[in-house]
């Protein structure tokens, strides 16, 4: 399989130096995090107004994130399934920096009749906090059942190693996946000279398959042996399926002067929706940061980054977003969330984990649009966000896109049916900078052929103002084209 192209560039060159966390003026952001280590499941209910209140830099700063990685990929990306061409929307992975603490390895256990890598392994140091995010889908699957115990066994404190499959979900297998995960898991724990319980994992692929375990453990000793900490975009090629361009992210972060990485890679491409969505991420750092802390962390940016995009509005048995923290930078250590010391580390990491989540819009199946959708208006940020939800997963608004159509009578349909408070004497409707609508009816200066222009663009944009308060949401999509019906049609030829 082709690699794509590294830069030779240091990774320190490319980005720009933060300014200090001590100087840094504490925003919102901190006061959220300090807020989700208290209010924890109940976290979304009770930030809905103070959400409202600091839209207008949350969609600023979702806005300078997209655009930091809308560069064109390169049309000979690796594929995980044969016959995928490469989406349109698709980015260049990043040069993925070492993560001090980490080293990643990759392997074929035969899980795919055709040849690609198909396993992860990735190690960690001693003292690696963990935290994770996972599924709210009712079957769930063996390796979310293990992580979620592992994590509430460990308090997420001294996770030594991590191991994926795709190609197998191990979902719906019963009592035979949890035994066939765990044999997995006790394999890796002896090859690393840790607990099982030490040990975290994932698979993708389809439901209702049991895991072959054997031809996992089998391969074992071949990817121990080839470990390597600048292995970033070989994982993120193993964990593909029916993905068309490997997707990375990276960032570096300053924390009482000091330096430290962040680096993730993630996979999904269908059945993406959220809470959360078919897709696995795992990220890691080098700061010093407590288990809890990251938790905390893990639990507010899924829900602007991985739980803000929809391709087909599908919620996967297996979805799970890892976070790792091995201490390694010089740092200090921080113990909470909320600290302001963190400052710069919080945005850097909602940073990178919305640019993954977006990559996953950008390759979904058969996608040729990439869509951002922003409701304003609304009673409530919950409301906004439903909204947003319900247009951007209408199948009468998506293929409307794919058709560049701008057809705003579909939006208008799907803000009205997503049962939430509006004023149709006040909706407004707009494509990028045109007015489809204002004030309840068709713009007075509405121009069907400068819609029709736009239409025809890659990256779209569509604002719907409801009229009634002061809720805002962003939520990012695709189109949806007769590829989703071919690539889903015969997903398991």
């Amino acid at each position: 399989m082709t690699k794509p192209p590294i830069s030779k560039t240091p990774a320190k060159k490319r980005v720009a130096k933060p300014a200090s966390a001590k100087s840094a003026t504490p925003n919102p952001a901190e006061i959220v995090g300090q807020t989700a280590e208290i209010v924890g499941q109940t976290l979304e209910r009770a930030l809905d107004p103070l959400r409202s209140a600091w839209k207008s830099a949350a969609l600023k700063r979702a806005d300078r994130n997209a655009r930091q990685f809308s560069s064109p990929a390169a049309p000979a990306a690796p594929t995980g399934k044969p016959g995928l061409k490469v989406s349109p929307n698709a980015v260049v992975m990043p040069v993925m920096p070492p993560v001090a603490g980490v080293e990643l390895a990759i392997g074929r256990a035969g899980l795919y009749k055709h040849e690609r890598p198909d396993v992860l392994v990735m190690s960690f140091v001693e003292g690696t906090a963990c935290a994770g995010v996972f599924t709210r889908h009712g079957v769930g699957s063996a390796p979310v059942d293990w992580c979620k115990q592992r994590l509430e066994t460990t308090g997420g404190r001294d996770i030594r190693a991590l191991v994926v499959n795709a190609g197998c979900a191990n979902s719906f297998t019963g009592r035979p996946g949890a035994d066939a995960a765990r044999r997995v898991a006790s394999a890796v724990a002896k090859r690393f000279d840790c607990r099982q319980g030490q040990v975290m994992m994932a698979s993708t692929g389809v439901i209702g398959e049991l895991l072959p375990d054997a031809k996992i453990t089998a391969r074992l000793p071949e990817i121990a042996r080839s470990l390597s900490p600048d292995a970033w975009p070989d994982a993120a090629q193993a964990i593909m399926t029916t993905d068309t361009f490997a997707k990375g992210a990276t960032a570096e972060a300053v924390i009482e002067g000091e330096t430290v990485r962040i680096c993730g890679i993630a996979k999904g491409s269908g059945m993406i929706a959220p809470d959360m969505a078919t897709m696995l991420a795992f990220v890691a750092t080098d700061a010093a940061i407590a288990p809890t802390a990251l938790q905390a962390l893990a639990k507010l940016y899924v829900h602007t980054t991985f739980n803000a995009v929809t391709v087909d509005g599908d919620r996967s048995t297996n979805d799970t977003l890892l976070l790792f923290a091995t201490g390694r930078a010089a740092a200090p250590r921080i113990s909470r969330a909320g600290d302001a010391r963190l400052a710069d580390f919080r945005a850097k990491l909602e940073g990178v984990l919305l640019s993954l989540a977006q990559q996953l819009v950008r390759d979904g199946e058969g996608a040729t649009k990439f869509v951002k959708v922003t409701i304003t208006g609304a009673s409530s940020a919950a409301s906004a966000r439903q909204i947003a939800r319900t247009v951007c997963e209408s199948p009468l608004v998506k293929t409307a896109f794919a058709g560049e159509d701008a057809n705003w009578g579909r939006i208008v349909m799907a803000v009205g049916r997503a049962d939430e408070p509006i004023n149709r004497e006040r909706i407004s409707v707009k494509f990028g900078d045109l007015y489809a609508a204002r004030d309840g009816r068709v713009s007075a200066d509405y121009s069907e052929a400068k819609m029709s222009a736009y239409m025809k663009m890659k990256e779209l944009e569509v604002s719907v103002d409801v009229g009634v308060g002061r809720g805002a949401a962003v939520m990012w999509t695709c189109d949806l084209t007769h590829g989703y019906i071919s690539i889903n049609g015969d997903y398991r030829s």
